[in-house]
């Protein structure tokens, strides 16, 4: 389904932006409201419902004792998983995930692993045998613009939510204790901050009204200590190298703020 942004839509949002304005009245460098709970999926070992305006995304976890992969036979696994649900929008449909699903659980899967939130040689059980694996999935219940920054922020906080068995091995038999759950090895936090360029000005958070007349996106994901874990481009327009520097730096400042969001463990 294809939706049709009327010309006037875009000139009016486009010379709002000119004038150092946006359509709902925010800065440049502000996010619509942001609400996070976790604990919310009682059947999940950890999860995170997080609101970014009206964008909503609820976020699960569910580890599981499995294989390695053979050329990481030490460290356990984080694997990524993200559902559109028709009812959130539209243009979202039933079936396989489309290009948009695919790059949203990849996009969340990098920061979080390029980041090093997890420490993955802790959930190894029996080297190149048997591993914790950590199974995220991302199900978007209302899409109103900025699915990326909403599902990194839901994905960190399901993850510092989830517990699991602490286990041990005793000769050639795996002990679960699930009496004694205890937290995932997490050993940074990272989030992510994406930008819209609009008349040649770049905005954060952007809506969807804003996402539909973007010239060019970029998401930023970034550690708690300032460095930059992941990045994606997206729209049909480039980037110059000195937007990009400027993203990177108002990244920073931003990110400090989103943090406080997190639960504090």
């Amino acid at each position: 389904m294809v939706i049709i942004i009327p010309e006037i839509i875009k000139e009016s949002v486009t010379n709002l932006m000119k004038n150092g304005e946006r359509s709902d009245d925010r800065g440049f460098d502000d996010y619509r409201e942001i609400s996070l709970e976790t604990g919310v999926i009682k059947k999940a070992e950890g999860s995170a419902r997080v609101k970014i305006g009206n964008t909503q995304i609820m976020v699960g976890t569910k580890p599981q004792i499995g294989e390695p992969f053979s050329d990481t036979p030490n460290v356990g696994v984080l694997m990524t998983n993200s559902e559109l649900i028709p009812m959130a929008a539209p243009d979202f449909e039933p079936g396989p995930p489309d290009e948009r699903s695919v790059e949203l659980a990849r996009v969340t899967d990098r920061c979080m692993r390029e980041a090093g939130v997890l420490d993955l040689e802790k959930l190894a059980i029996v080297e190149g045998e048997k591993v914790w694996m950590i199974f995220l999935d991302l199900h978007i219940l209302d899409y109103d613009g900025n699915l990326m920054d909403a599902a990194v922020l839901g994905s960190m906080a399901a993850i510092m939510d989830t517990k699991i068995p602490e286990t041990r091995v005793e000769g050639d038999e795996i002990i679960i204790d699930r009496e004694k759950m205890i937290p995932l090895p997490i050993k940074e936090k990272a989030l992510m901050c994406t930008f819209a360029k609009i008349g040649g000005e770049l905005v954060v958070d952007p809506s969807l009204e804003e996402e539909q007349i973007l010239d060019a996106r970029i998401s930023i994901g970034m550690r708690e200590d300032g460095s930059i874990c992941a990045m994606q481009k997206g729209g049909m327009k480039p980037l110059t190298k000195d937007e990009i520097i400027k993203a990177v730096s108002r990244t920073q400042k931003i990110t400090k703020n989103l943090m406080e969001h997190l639960p504090h463990n």
